[in-house]
């Protein structure tokens, strides 16, 4: 006879049963719901005791973890976490992304045979584990150092790395042209394109998953679903896959069940009868209908974090001969890390403390978030869309206080940039807040949708010239020279906070396509004025006179030039120095009045020389007929800026004071073989 607490379990447990059967006759989408719930409770065996330790010192490539048993697999996923945890918090980088996809890392580098097979990361900032399991665990403390490891996998850096990948969604498109290329070859190897929920969302996802269905070309898509991006994942396939994660029922239902399996007799039968409800789970969850309809075979989802169950998902998909194949994996973003885990937008990325601190200074980013909010205050047409940066671009603030009016598209530039236009069209003034790196991609959009109808919409070109350690993916060196070549549209870069407030208040004034654009990091300490001012377009400012040598600044480079004319001064050196605010349209009066009164321009910006502010100067110049002018341009060189930090970049691009004066010197030696000043400190 069983026990009296035995039998009262047993009495909950047809109750709740009892209570699910209702609840099931009355909306039959919690049969999904029950067996998610039943899928919850199926778990690998847990493992005992103390967690291994050591591990990872024995595993120098994927091979190595072939013949681990399953302990030894979860205590080496737990020295990875301790070793990314210690070396991003002391470099700085991606830290909650790679966190959680670690035991899926182990999962793949055990069943296929990895650099034969090609794994792609979508997006490379969750592929540290990779790293430290492909040969690269000694110099994984210098990642996102100068010379050290990139924080992106790159083709450069590791026969492992199938691809280098910095920017979200292209993983299946450069997975299908693989798997092409293997059966052109008559090869055989497997492709797999490991892809976030929020690189799902972009448009060339999408444009490849509706291609890869309907070729004869096997890959295998591994959907890593967290339900983040960099901030929470938005959208309809958001909505879509996170139906099951977060349904309140389901969650109730799990909990019930999970407290009645604990108590009630047979028990085990009952665990037995949840393993076969989940091998048929994939024929009722919401999800596989749709990958089902883009011709994809469906498995999952599967626990993330169970690497058993993960190694079980992925033989099916390595055997499935002929259809591609999309694993759904369910992870937990900064696993492992109660702080990540708390909050994974805080520590999607993170900086390393330098130790100075920098009271009452505030980047580029703020101010812009400051500002944009003050003009929405102000003006109700005035709308701020983002491409999944609220947080990066400043704009949370301003989404807490306008929700209808902040607008965040997830990875999607090019229906940002389409989308402002429509709004532009009935009335409203968009502000699209992006990075540099990642405007590129709505290239097409700025010229058709924008510029071609000449609608008002702001560009906010946030993290404009060298951006330092996450390196050649996201440096922003090349915006001046592509925007400059689009009819209709004002490029502008501020010299200082004040002047960023300034022109964001004016292009929004204007009723013209504007780019605004700006750096990371903080800004020169100089106090935002309470008023805003109205900038004439195309104007620049004569900050200091000099008739010797002009140097023309824009943005980012004002203050270096200041600081170099003074030094320039010591050396009896009149130096004059112009704030030149605009690229296009150029102050050409300015360019001119400079050329004839000095003979000799020094033209510096934090953008890439072929095609960039120096090059309007020339063609300026040009124009004019004023062909004996001395001209040295500065700027970024005609390569992929790799990683490190900003200062040393500018130092050695002679982006720095010193490097100015000492171009200076180089270009212009006449003019220093008079006898300098004395010095006056």
């Amino acid at each position: 006879m069983y026990q009296k607490s035995t039998v009262s379990a047993s009495l909950e447990a047809i109750i709740v049963c009892l209570d699910l059967f209702y609840l099931v006759t009355m909306r039959i989408d919690l049969i999904s719901l029950f067996l998610a719930s039943v899928l919850k409770l199926i778990k690998y065996e847990i493992q005992e005791g103390r967690v291994l330790t050591g591990i990872l010192a024995k595993v120098n490539l994927p091979s190595d973890l072939k013949n681990l048993s399953y302990p030894e697999l979860i205590g080496l996923a737990a020295e990875l976490r301790e070793e990314i945890i210690k070396t991003i918090s002391t470099n700085g980088g991606h830290l909650a992304s790679s966190l959680g996809a670690i035991e899926l890392t182990l999962a793949l580098h055990r069943i296929f045979k990895s650099p034969k097979d090609k794994i792609i990361w979508d997006v490379g900032h969750q592929a540290y584990a990779h790293k430290l399991l492909t040969g690269r665990k000694e110099r994984f403390t210098t990642i996102r150092q100068l010379g050290g490891l990139s924080g992106f996998p790159s083709l450069r850096e590791s026969p492992y790395d199938a691809f280098t990948t910095g920017h979200a969604g292209t993983s299946v498109s450069a997975a299908l042209g693989m798997a092409i290329a293997r059966n052109l070859n008559k090869d055989k190897y497997e492709v797999i394109a490991v892809i976030g929920d929020g690189s799902l969302g972009t448009g060339v996802a999408f444009e490849a998953i509706n291609h890869a269905g309907h070729q004869d070309a096997k890959i295998i898509v591994i959907l890593n679903d967290n339900g983040m991006a960099i901030s929470p994942t938005l959208g309809a396939m958001a909505r879509l896959l996170n139906q099951v994660r977060t349904d309140s029922r389901y969650e109730s239902a799990k909990n019930r069940f999970e407290r009645m399996f604990r108590k009630v007799p047979l028990g085990k039968s009952a665990l037995r009868l949840g393993k076969f409800a989940k091998r048929n789970l994939e024929r009722v969850i919401l999800p596989s209908a749709f990958w089902e309809q883009m011709g994809f075979v469906y498995l999952g989802p599967v626990d993330g974090h169970n690497i058993r169950e993960i190694e079980a998902a992925l033989i099916r998909a390595r055997d499935h001969e002929n259809r591609p194949v999309v694993v759904h994996v369910l992870t937990t973003k900064g696993k492992g890390y109660g702080a990540a885990e708390a909050n994974a937008v805080k520590f999607h990325g993170i900086s390393p403390d330098s130790g100075i601190k920098t009271d009452g200074v505030f980047s580029y980013s703020q101010v812009f978030g400051k500002t944009i909010l003050r003009l929405m205050r102000e003006n109700e047409r005035v709308v701020a869309i983002s491409a999944a940066m609220l947080d990066g671009t400043g704009l949370a603030q301003a989404a807490a206080e306008f929700p209808d009016r902040v607008i965040d598209v997830g990875i999607c530039e090019q229906h940002a940039i389409s989308l402002a236009a429509g709004l532009a069209t009935q009335g409203f003034i968009p502000v699209v807040a992006i990075y540099s790196t990642f405007l590129q991609r709505g290239y097409d959009q700025i010229v058709q949708d924008v510029c071609l109808p000449e609608l008002p919409v702001v560009f906010a070109v946030d993290r404009a010239g060298i951006v330092g350690e996450d390196g050649a993916t996201h440096q922003g060196a090349l915006d001046i020279s592509f925007l400059r070549t689009v009819p209709n549209l004002i490029v502008s870069a501020p010299g200082d906070e004040d002047e960023l407030q300034n022109l964001l208040y004016t292009a929004v004034k204007i009723g013209r396509p504007v780019a605004v654009r700006y750096p990371r990091g903080e800004g020169e300490g100089v106090e935002l004025a309470a008023e805003f001012k109205l900038l004439e377009i195309g104007k620049s400012v004569m900050v200091r006179s000099g008739s010797d040598l002009a140097i023309l600044a824009i943005g980012t480079m004002l203050h270096p030039a200041i600081e170099a004319a003074s030094v320039l001064a010591r050396e009896n050196v009149d130096c004059a120095v112009i704030n030149a605010r605009f690229a296009k349209p150029l102050d050409t009066e300015m360019v001119i009045q400079m050329a004839k009164d000095c003979g000799r321009l020094i033209t510096v910006e934090e953008n890439t020389l072929n095609g960039g502010f120096g090059s309007a100067v020339l063609d300026c110049l040009a124009a004019a007929g004023l062909h004996n002018v001395k001209v040295e341009r500065l700027g970024l060189p005609d390569c992929f800026i790799e990683h490190g930090n900003q200062a040393h970049f500018r130092s050695k691009y002679d982006l720095d004071a010193k490097g100015m004066v000492r171009r200076a010197k180089a270009a212009f030696p006449e003019l220093f073989v008079r006898e300098p000043l004395p010095r006056q400190d």
